[in-house]
């Protein structure tokens, strides 16, 4: 914790240091208001000096009018440097998640990198907007409270030999037993985040099998388990407040009955007394503030551990030191496979295994296969979103590995297998692809998808609302305007993976026909399940088990390829059922 607080609050060194000159000034008032007390007893109140009294008692309102300002200015600056350092953290927090391959991702997972992101960091955000307030005060009030004890009187002084060790015993036992809860109330809330995030997912899912009852009671137990473990912490700190209010009024107590003793024998006076109690108080206090801070420590130091674990990680898939520029002595959109094979973190057996070919411009590649055969990973290592396991992935003549991503990137167009629609409307939505686009471009793209028709139907069109995830529209309709998203933008490589699956056959007909006037120079990848989508296309890939077992066109393959005959077969036999 100590280092993510140093790194990030390092920017607002000014603001710390005025935080702590106010806070001094704060302190050292606090300890001055008792001896002008002290004095107004000894001198003004025994001798009946009203004069006196006044004058000190004006300079104590001065004084006071001093510490409040101290203080508001010293909470504005506390609180701006707070919130500040939440938004910084954060924002790096996002960077480094954003410039996370899909194995980090899935080995965090989502629940856990948006609590991380969240709760996490605003734990951590408090315990400095607390710190700076009361942790600075604490010592500095402890310690000026101890140096002015002392010159009231030594022999007194030597309670807080017994009362500061019996507080700090207490402090110390509750502190070392409440960490590992805070620790696991992290872990616990991951987990609430975890089964709230599947059932809002999967709500529909849930209902269709009637296993509303059976999501309920799963979450009534991470609920349960996490509000156990609150409970136990909260009943550990529950004993802290009693136990630190009667080591106070006996310290109270000790301190005027041993402080009257002296006063009766004539060795403290009174107004000294009184001085040294509020001092005694002061400290005591300063203590208290000190453990409501200790109180926050473990859970944020178990929240900075766990967002420093995030900041640490440094992502599998990076650019190389040196990018590799492509040199023009390939085709645009060329990509070549080079004994490619590829292995799941964890995984006994590869996904893919030895596979060579090459994905020519101008050129529709469809990659077929059975379920699991490894499709979807295949058209993955293209953009690098895994790194091969051996082997090399080839782009305009420059290894994948070589290049920067984003150089990688901006010749590639992907619609994905599940069709992703961010929140906002259908023109931003199909925006996200070339930001840039004019409505003449955004209106082309949804015409090439199939998407106008409809689009132009609604009653804003372009600025018609999508919710997230494009709830708000079918299935279909979502394919059609995420195939859109991909056409606005002028790419290379074009990669549909499993695209036209919501899609009629009529529609499905119509799309490639229109894809194929358009991006007749440009490569094209169709991962594809019907066979009707790809029966055209120049070159198909048949995938069996990680291995590719043919490759050709439909007619090479069909008196060639078995696993491809199958696949046919099948298709054709359902449709004619159908």
């Amino acid at each position: 914790m100590v280092r993510l607080l140093r790194q990030y609050l390092r920017p607002y060194r000014g603001a710390l240091a005025i935080v702590f000159v106010l806070l001094f000034i704060q302190a050292m008032a606090n300890l001055y208001l008792p001896t002008l007390n002290a004095d107004i007893i000894n001198n003004g109140v025994i001798t009946g000096d009203i004069d006196y009294i006044l004058q000190l008692g004006a300079i104590m309102l001065v004084v006071t009018l001093a510490l409040g300002v101290c203080s508001i200015v010293a909470v504005y600056y506390s609180a701006r440097t707070a919130m500040a350092f939440g938004r910084d953290v954060r924002r790096e927090l996002f960077r480094t998640v954003e410039d996370f391959s899909l194995r980090e991702v899935d080995e965090f997972g989502t629940p856990s990198l948006i609590t991380r992101n969240t709760n996490d960091v605003q734990q951590v955000q408090m315990l400095v907007l607390m710190g700076l307030t009361m942790l600075v005060m604490a010592p500095l009030t402890a310690v000026g409270g101890v140096i002015m004890a002392l010159r009231e009187n030594v022999q007194l002084s030597a309670l807080l030999l017994v009362i500061v060790p019996v507080m700090a015993l207490v402090i110390g036992t509750l502190m070392l037993r409440a960490v590992p809860m805070f620790r696991s109330m992290q872990v616990k809330i991951d987990r609430i985040n975890e089964v709230l995030r599947e059932n809002l997912a999967g709500i529909r899912v849930i209902r269709a099998f009637v296993r509303t009852n059976h999501e309920q009671q799963r979450f009534a137990e991470a609920n349960d388990d996490l509000t156990v473990t609150s409970l136990r912490v909260t009943r550990l700190f529950a004993l802290m407040l009693p136990a630190l209010m009667l080591i106070m009024n006996l310290s109270s107590v000790a301190v005027i009955w041993f402080g009257g003793h002296l006063v009766d024998d004539g060795q403290m006076q009174i107004g000294d007394l009184t001085a040294f109690l509020q001092y005694i108080m002061q400290i005591l206090f300063a203590v208290m503030m000190a453990v409501m801070m200790l109180v926050m420590v473990p859970r944020a130091a178990a929240s900075a551990e766990r967002i420093q674990q995030v900041l640490d990680t440094v992502p599998e898939i990076a650019d190389p030191p040196t990018p590799t520029l492509p040199d023009g002595s390939s085709a645009p959109g060329l990509v070549e496979f080079q004994h490619v094979s590829f292995c799941y973190p964890g995984a006994e057996d590869p996904v893919l295994s030895d596979l060579s070919f090459t994905l020519r411009p101008g050129q529709t590649t469809a990659i077929v296969g059975g379920t699991g055969s490894g499709k979807t990973t295949l058209v993955n290592l293209i953009p690098r979103l895994y790194d091969v396991t051996s082997g090399s992935v080839t782009v305009d003549g420059v290894d994948v590995r070589q290049m920067a991503q984003a150089t990688l990137w901006g010749g590639i167009s992907l619609v994905p297998q599940k069709s992703f629609l961010f929140s906002g409307t259908v023109g931003s939505n199909v925006r996200f692809g070339q930001p840039d686009a004019d409505d003449d471009q955004v209106w082309r793209a949804l015409d090439i998808a199939q998407a106008g028709t409809f689009v132009r139907e609604l009653a804003d069109t372009l600025d018609a609302p999508i919710d997230q995830g494009g709830a708000n529209v079918s299935g279909g309709q979502r394919q059609r305007l995420a195939i859109a998203r991909a056409l606005v933008r002028d790419a290379q490589l074009y990669i549909f993976d499993d695209s036209f699956s919501a899609l009629d056959y009529v529609t499905d007909a119509r799309l490639r026909a229109a894809l194929k006037k358009e991006v007749r120079d440009a490569t094209v990848v169709i991962v594809a399940q019907r066979v009707s989508t790809i029966l055209h296309a120049d070159q198909i890939i048949v995938l069996d088990d990680g291995r590719c077992v043919g490759i050709g066109t439909h007619a090479d393959l069909m008196d060639s390829c078995h696993t491809y005959q199958e696949i046919v077969n099948s298709q054709l036999t359902v449709e004619e059922l159908a």
